[in-house]
């Protein structure tokens, strides 16, 4: 593992950190078992910060990385977690988070602790609530080791905040999709020139970047004769930066912990070389050509009031134009609801814009799931549903039917 030393406290922090957001799950719940299994492989591997929320896994990120820290774990990570920004209306509920946290996680103090989602109007109705007076306060007591923010706006607001405070470290969205995004590759050197340490997230942009990618970005990649795979390539990128301290990435399967890992080994400062820079700005320009909305799956937009799935909708409707493939199966079955009898589709929108205001990629979300519903559901779509349900549900029991009772057979 490659270590990056933060010279104030004078950490050494993995390249590679663990981010708890997307943990994997069984039943719309935190896989405790598999989780536990990869943090420990991981943490066992090198891996020695750890970065959750209060939000995460609808709260429960925080409560079971405190049940699987014990028997020396604890002391072998950094844990890095954020106050729920949004949720403080007065000096108090700062205390308060910050109790609940401390007790959710099973610790004393948390070694990294960062306003959440942090901008320009959020800041200022912190500031005048105390929020630097309980942070130093908190700090004083030994509740927390380091201060810094997390952050989604724009590259002025980014330096406005970093330039308001001696923060010790600020989280950034950071890839090479958004180079130019948010704080971007400016913000990255201007934090970097004032002292902060810089942790990364969405390194993989959500996913989109690794895993199942466009035919045209793989050919790019192969092409090289590197053997790297998208995930590599990306994560790469990043670490290339000698600002970056860590990367925090969301790992859902061991294989991917073992892959992230090696990359974490071998991505050192400015390694990659020239011509490799090169294919980055050509893999840039298919991704741009071909997605249709700039979405991480981060899920701050949900729940929605009127039930639907924003992060789905806009997974499947990127996958048409990415895979010049037809969702229409996936979208009729899970969002329709003919699998579930949970209806999830776009045009239950009804434009009460709260997924604006909670989305930090400042998508027009509304509009965007209009765009969704007029392609992918068309005409008459609550017909279709039905029409799929009494066609496809017959069968689909039939399956579970014929595969239990070959279960029961082959255990007799």
């Amino acid at each position: 593992m490659q270590y990056r030393k933060i010279e104030n406290p004078g950490d050494e922090i993995s390249a590679l950190g663990y981010g708890a957001m997307r943990l994997p799950t069984k039943n719309g719940m935190i896989d405790k078992e598999k989780a536990k299994e990869q943090i420990y492989y991981a943490i066992d591997h090198g891996v020695n910060i750890i970065d959750t929320a209060f939000p995460y896994h609808g709260g429960a990120s925080e409560s079971f990385l405190g049940e699987i820290l014990k028997d020396g774990y604890r002391e072998k990570v950094k844990l890095c977690t954020k106050m729920p920004s949004w949720s403080v209306r007065k000096y108090e509920d700062m205390e308060k988070y910050l109790e609940i946290q401390l007790e959710k996680l099973q610790t004393d103090c948390i070694d990294y602790y960062l306003i959440h989602n942090l901008s320009i109007v959020s800041f200022k109705k912190l500031k005048e609530l105390g929020v630097f007076k309980f942070l130093e306060d908190a700090k004083a007591k030994g509740k927390i080791n380091n201060i810094g923010f997390s952050f989604h706006s724009d590259l002025d607001s980014f330096k406005q905040i970093v330039d308001s405070y001696k923060w010790d470290v600020c989280l950034i969205q950071y890839n090479y999709m958004d180079e130019k995004n948010q704080a971007g590759t400016e913000g990255l050197e201007y934090a970097h020139s004032k002292g902060l340490s810089i942790f990364i997230m969405e390194p993989l942009k959500g996913g989109l970047l690794a895993g199942k990618v466009p035919d045209k970005t793989l050919e790019i990649w192969e092409a090289s004769n590197t053997g790297r795979s998208p995930a590599d390539w990306a994560l790469h990128w990043v670490l290339n930066h000698p600002e970056v301290t860590t990367v925090f990435s969301g790992m859902g399967e061991i294989n991917q912990v073992q892959e992230n890992l090696k990359v974490a080994d071998e991505a050192l400062p400015n390694s990659l070389t020239d011509d490799e820079l090169k294919l980055y700005e050509r893999v840039k320009e298919v991704y741009k050509d071909l997605m249709k909305v700039d979405c991480t799956g981060c899920g701050y937009c949900m729940p929605c009031p009127r039930g639907v799935d924003i992060p789905r909708c806009f997974n499947l409707y990127n996958q048409k134009y990415m895979f010049n493939k037809s969702p229409s199966f996936d979208y009729l079955g899970i969002l329709g609801g003919v699998f579930s009898g949970q209806e999830a589709y776009a045009g239950l929108c009804n434009e009460c814009k709260r997924c604006v205001k909670a989305c930090p990629q400042d998508l027009e979300i509304p509009e965007l799931l209009n765009d969704v519903s007029r392609e992918l559901e068309g005409r008459g779509f609550k017909y279709k549903v039905k029409i799929a349900g009494a066609v496809v549900m017959p069968v689909l029991d039939a399956f579970i039917s014929l595969s239990n009772r070959i279960s029961r057979l082959s255990r007799t």
